[in-house]
Protein backbone atom coordinates (compact mmCIF):
# COMPACT_ATOMS: atom_id res chain seq x y z
CA UNK A 1 0.00 0.00 0.00
CA UNK A 2 2.83 2.39 0.91
CA UNK A 3 4.50 1.82 -2.47
CA UNK A 4 1.26 2.56 -4.33
CA UNK A 5 0.79 5.76 -2.35
CA UNK A 6 4.42 6.75 -2.96
CA UNK A 7 4.04 6.15 -6.71
CA UNK A 8 0.84 8.20 -6.78
CA UNK A 9 2.43 11.09 -4.89
CA UNK A 10 5.42 11.14 -7.23
CA UNK A 11 3.20 11.11 -10.30
CA UNK A 12 1.02 13.88 -8.91
CA UNK A 13 4.06 16.07 -8.27
CA UNK A 14 3.93 15.80 -4.49
CA UNK A 15 7.64 15.10 -4.13
CA UNK A 16 7.82 16.72 -0.70
CA UNK A 17 5.35 14.20 0.67
CA UNK A 18 6.96 11.11 -0.91
CA UNK A 19 9.30 9.71 1.78
CA UNK A 20 11.63 7.80 -0.55
CA UNK A 21 12.05 10.80 -2.85
CA UNK A 22 12.87 12.98 0.18
CA UNK A 23 15.48 10.46 1.32
CA UNK A 24 17.04 10.29 -2.12
CA UNK A 25 17.11 14.09 -2.45
CA UNK A 26 18.64 14.70 1.00
CA UNK A 27 21.07 11.83 0.46
CA UNK A 28 22.19 13.23 -2.87
CA UNK A 29 22.67 16.67 -1.33
CA UNK A 30 24.56 15.18 1.64
CA UNK A 31 26.77 13.08 -0.64
CA UNK A 32 27.58 16.06 -2.85
CA UNK A 33 28.30 18.37 0.10
CA UNK A 34 30.35 15.70 1.86
CA UNK A 35 32.40 15.04 -1.26
CA UNK A 36 33.00 18.75 -1.81
CA UNK A 37 34.12 19.40 1.78
CA UNK A 38 36.25 16.25 1.78
CA UNK A 39 37.98 17.30 -1.43
CA UNK A 40 38.62 20.87 -0.27
CA UNK A 41 40.16 19.64 2.98
CA UNK A 42 42.15 16.99 1.13
CA UNK A 43 43.58 19.52 -1.31
CA UNK A 44 44.52 21.80 1.59
CA UNK A 45 46.19 18.93 3.45
CA UNK A 46 48.13 17.87 0.36
CA UNK A 47 49.33 21.43 -0.19
CA UNK A 48 50.36 21.69 3.47
CA UNK A 49 52.40 18.50 3.03
CA UNK A 50 54.12 19.88 -0.05
CA UNK A 51 52.25 17.61 -2.47
CA UNK A 52 50.26 18.60 -5.57
CA UNK A 53 46.73 19.60 -4.56
CA UNK A 54 45.17 17.44 -7.27
CA UNK A 55 47.23 14.33 -6.53
CA UNK A 56 44.28 12.33 -5.18
CA UNK A 57 42.21 13.03 -8.30
CA UNK A 58 45.14 11.89 -10.43
CA UNK A 59 45.43 8.63 -8.45
CA UNK A 60 41.70 7.98 -8.70
CA UNK A 61 41.70 8.75 -12.43
CA UNK A 62 44.66 6.44 -13.04
CA UNK A 63 42.94 3.66 -11.08
CA UNK A 64 39.68 4.02 -13.03
CA UNK A 65 41.57 4.03 -16.33
CA UNK A 66 43.52 0.88 -15.45
CA UNK A 67 40.43 -0.86 -14.11
CA UNK A 68 38.45 -0.22 -17.29
CA UNK A 69 41.45 -1.28 -19.40
CA UNK A 70 41.07 -4.75 -17.86
CA UNK A 71 37.76 -4.96 -19.76
CA UNK A 72 39.15 -3.51 -22.99
CA UNK A 73 37.80 0.02 -22.47
CA UNK A 74 40.25 2.84 -23.00
CA UNK A 75 39.63 6.12 -21.19
CA UNK A 76 41.98 8.91 -20.29
CA UNK A 77 43.65 8.72 -16.91
CA UNK A 78 44.57 11.59 -14.63
CA UNK A 79 42.85 14.47 -12.92
CA UNK A 80 39.72 14.95 -15.12
CA UNK A 81 38.76 11.27 -14.83
CA UNK A 82 39.40 11.39 -11.08
CA UNK A 83 37.22 14.48 -10.61
CA UNK A 84 34.36 12.96 -12.60
CA UNK A 85 34.66 9.72 -10.64
CA UNK A 86 34.63 11.52 -7.28
CA UNK A 87 31.59 13.60 -8.16
CA UNK A 88 29.65 10.64 -9.52
CA UNK A 89 30.49 8.19 -6.73
CA UNK A 90 30.12 10.61 -3.76
CA UNK A 91 26.58 11.81 -4.56
CA UNK A 92 25.57 8.25 -5.53
CA UNK A 93 26.77 6.97 -2.13
CA UNK A 94 24.65 9.70 -0.54
CA UNK A 95 21.63 9.00 -2.72
CA UNK A 96 21.70 5.31 -1.75
CA UNK A 97 22.19 6.17 1.91
CA UNK A 98 19.22 8.56 1.92
CA UNK A 99 17.06 5.89 0.30
CA UNK A 100 18.22 3.32 2.87
CA UNK A 101 17.40 5.65 5.75
CA UNK A 102 13.87 6.11 4.47
CA UNK A 103 13.36 2.39 3.84
CA UNK A 104 14.68 1.18 7.21
CA UNK A 105 12.42 2.21 10.11
CA UNK A 106 15.28 1.74 12.60
CA UNK A 107 17.22 4.49 10.81
CA UNK A 108 14.29 6.64 9.71
CA UNK A 109 13.03 7.06 13.26
CA UNK A 110 16.43 7.38 14.92
CA UNK A 111 18.49 10.26 16.29
CA UNK A 112 20.91 12.46 14.39
CA UNK A 113 23.80 10.77 16.20
CA UNK A 114 22.67 7.29 15.13
CA UNK A 115 22.12 8.38 11.53
CA UNK A 116 25.60 9.92 11.46
CA UNK A 117 27.16 6.76 12.90
CA UNK A 118 25.24 4.71 10.33
CA UNK A 119 26.55 7.01 7.58
CA UNK A 120 30.11 6.46 8.82
CA UNK A 121 29.78 2.66 8.84
CA UNK A 122 28.03 2.73 5.45
CA UNK A 123 30.63 4.92 3.74
CA UNK A 124 33.63 3.11 5.21
CA UNK A 125 32.30 -0.35 4.29
CA UNK A 126 31.02 0.59 0.85
CA UNK A 127 34.23 2.41 -0.09
CA UNK A 128 36.59 -0.48 0.75
CA UNK A 129 36.15 -2.42 -2.52
CA UNK A 130 36.81 0.78 -4.44
CA UNK A 131 39.82 1.74 -2.33
CA UNK A 132 41.50 -1.66 -2.46
CA UNK A 133 41.73 -1.55 -6.25
CA UNK A 134 44.15 1.40 -6.17
CA UNK A 135 47.13 -0.28 -4.45
CA UNK A 136 46.61 -3.39 -6.55
CA UNK A 137 46.25 -1.75 -9.97
CA UNK A 138 48.84 0.98 -9.38
CA UNK A 139 51.24 -1.49 -7.71
CA UNK A 140 51.80 0.71 -4.64
CA UNK A 141 54.50 -0.17 -2.14
CA UNK A 142 53.65 -0.82 1.52
CA UNK A 143 54.18 2.76 2.72
CA UNK A 144 52.11 4.25 -0.12
CA UNK A 145 49.36 1.69 0.55
CA UNK A 146 49.26 2.53 4.26
CA UNK A 147 49.12 6.25 3.49
CA UNK A 148 46.38 5.63 0.93
CA UNK A 149 44.16 3.73 3.37
CA UNK A 150 44.93 6.04 6.31
CA UNK A 151 44.19 9.18 4.33
CA UNK A 152 41.11 7.62 2.78
CA UNK A 153 39.78 6.64 6.20
CA UNK A 154 40.09 10.20 7.51
CA UNK A 155 38.63 11.78 4.36
CA UNK A 156 35.71 9.35 4.26
CA UNK A 157 35.11 10.00 7.96
CA UNK A 158 34.67 13.69 7.14
CA UNK A 159 32.43 12.89 4.18
CA UNK A 160 30.28 10.51 6.22
CA UNK A 161 29.78 12.99 9.07
CA UNK A 162 28.54 15.62 6.63
CA UNK A 163 26.34 13.06 4.86
CA UNK A 164 24.83 11.89 8.16
CA UNK A 165 24.18 15.39 9.47
CA UNK A 166 22.57 16.61 6.26
CA UNK A 167 20.39 13.52 5.86
CA UNK A 168 19.52 13.55 9.58
CA UNK A 169 18.49 17.21 9.61
CA UNK A 170 16.83 17.04 6.21
CA UNK A 171 14.63 14.10 7.12
CA UNK A 172 13.53 15.29 10.56
CA UNK A 173 9.82 14.74 11.06
CA UNK A 174 9.43 18.10 12.77
CA UNK A 175 11.30 21.08 11.30
CA UNK A 176 13.99 22.60 13.53
CA UNK A 177 12.19 25.93 13.86
CA UNK A 178 9.05 24.18 15.13
CA UNK A 179 11.11 22.11 17.60
CA UNK A 180 12.68 25.27 19.06
CA UNK A 181 9.27 26.91 19.48
CA UNK A 182 7.94 23.84 21.28
CA UNK A 183 10.81 23.84 23.79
Amino acid sequence: MDRILQWHLLNEGHVKRAPLARGIAWGFLGGLAGTLVMDILLMGALLALGQPALMCFSIVGDTVSRFLALFGAQIASGVPTGVVTHYVVGPMFGLLFGAAVMMLPALRDSTLKKITIAAFVYVEILSQPLLVTTPILLKMNLLATLLWFGGSFVMHLIMSIILGVIVGYGLRQTPLATQRRLQ
